[in-house]
């Protein structure tokens, strides 16, 4: 009790997908291991080029990996120098030859809503010794302006050089961390301090994604529950309603009253018998 579940993970098969999409019968564990291997490379490279998602998707005869990120051009650099030096970097370390390796850089539109640029543009400030509260307030202020419907930072580490390492939060609007249906992102990021390492985790929650409201779901099934009493109606068949609970109760939560023992006609002419 108490745990809260991962963003992404929970959210799997509903409005998110994998980050690594591949199958492999028998060299399962070997691929897994590439794929971390090329995460900790491009980080450990490219830590400056604000990388939002990093995906990979695998052929039986080609690697192709997918950059997000707020700044293409450091990636791909001029004339193309660095994709180049990274194709050959990760043909290497799969032993694959260059032209089965292919990167391509996607742009983030908005950075100032991506959880995972929001946290390591706070950990950047915390590693410049600005406060870690003014840190916190200013990049929520501007999640917020730019769209966000919530957000939460928590900070935790020896903050402010503390002798006892603690945890702060600071959170504004509302952040459902249960909803399958709610695009909620995370990011985690850690700024290593002259104190320690300080670790930041941020989640934007920035609206539903999925299907419509609930007014237009319940008029969905109200106009399905006429039409179905038309072609009843047109097919000859009885269009009465039997069941305890009419079409425009459906949604009110409330059960429509029976009538008690005695009082119904059935039980009132066995009475008069």
């Amino acid at each position: 009790m108490g745990q809260k579940a991962h963003p992404l993970s929970v959210r799997l098969g509903v409005i998110e997908t994998w980050n690594s999409r591949w199958y492999a019968r028998h060299e399962f564990a070997k691929q897994l291991h590439e794929d971390i291997r090329i995460r900790e490379h491009i980080r450990k490279e490219l830590g400056y080029a604000a990388i939002s998602k990093i995906e990979i998707e695998r052929t039986p005869n080609r690697i192709r990996i997918i950059l997000k990120t707020a700044r293409p051009g450091v990636i791909i650099g001029r004339k193309g120098q660095e994709i180049e030096r990274l194709t050959a970097d990760f043909a290497k370390m799969t032993g694959r030859d260059t032209p089965d390796i292919k990167i391509d850089v996607e742009e983030v539109k908005h950075p100032q809503i991506d959880a995972q640029l929001i946290a390591e543009n706070v950990s950047f400030q915390l590693v410049r010794r600005v406060a870690f509260r003014r840190a916190m307030k200013k990049a929520i202020q501007t999640a917020m302006a730019r769209g966000a419907q919530g957000i939460k930072i928590k900070v935790g580490g020896r903050l402010a050089g503390a002798e006892i390492a603690r945890k702060e939060t600071y959170h504004e609007g509302k952040v459902p961390l249960q909803t399958f249906r709610a695009d909620v992102q995370y990011g985690f990021s850690e700024a290593q301090t002259t104190y320690g390492t300080i670790g930041v985790k941020v989640w934007v929650y920035k609206g539903e994604v999925l299907g419509p409201s609930r007014e237009g779901r319940e008029q969905e099934i109200k106009d399905r529950i006429k039409g179905a009493t038309r072609e009843r109606s047109e097919e000859g068949l009885p269009t009465k309603q039997t069941d305890a609970w009419s079409s425009d109760e459906l949604f009110s939560g409330q059960k429509r009253p029976r009538r008690g023992r005695g009082t119904g006609p059935r039980d009132a002419s066995r009475m008069r018998s």
